[in-house]
């Protein structure tokens, strides 16, 4: 419904604001209590930093591709968040050290989510056709942590 502002009252102008204000604070309260119940529901979500330390020439190229390809799909499939990935930029590091981080939403969750990872199909055709001229990863290091109250991930 359109008023054209000219033909307005007092009265009228003030109804609107009032409108508009009760709306907004209302649009902000409803916000904010839905983050609120966002953090509630993801309070036992654990966070998993895996660090593959590969020191066989040349293959960090292969597990990139093998993760740009398909496992990070093989990984949503099986209820792990993946939250991203990095290289570091620095020698030897660089050549050798690939490090990504995945959400699960307890630790239990994460016991389940790497058994059925390790079982699926997708992953083992992943596996054989990534390490058909050898071996990527050499040693795998994975620490569960928990969000601090101040982090942005909780």
């Amino acid at each position: 419904m359109l008023i054209c502002l000219g033909t307005m009252t007092i009265n009228n102008l003030r109804f609107c604001a009032l409108l508009v204000g009760a709306f907004a604070a209302g649009s902000l309260l409803t916000a904010r209590l839905m983050k609120i119940q966002q953090a509630r529901a993801d309070s036992n979500r654990v966070y998993e930093l895996r660090m593959y330390h590969h020191t066989f020439p040349n293959r960090l190229v292969p597990l990139e591709t093998r993760f740009r390809n398909g496992e990070v799909k093989v990984f949503e499939k099986n209820h792990m968040n993946f939250m991203g990935a990095w290289v570091p930029q620095d020698a030897p590091n660089h050549e050798n050290l690939f490090i990504y981080l995945l959400a699960h939403e307890n630790r239990d969750a994460a016991k389940k989510n790497w058994a059925d990872f390790g079982a699926d199909p997708d992953w083992k055709n992943i596996q054989k056709t990534s390490e058909a001229d050898g071996k990527i990863v050499e040693k795998v290091e994975s620490t569960f942590m928990d969000p601090m109250d101040f982090s942005p991930l909780k």
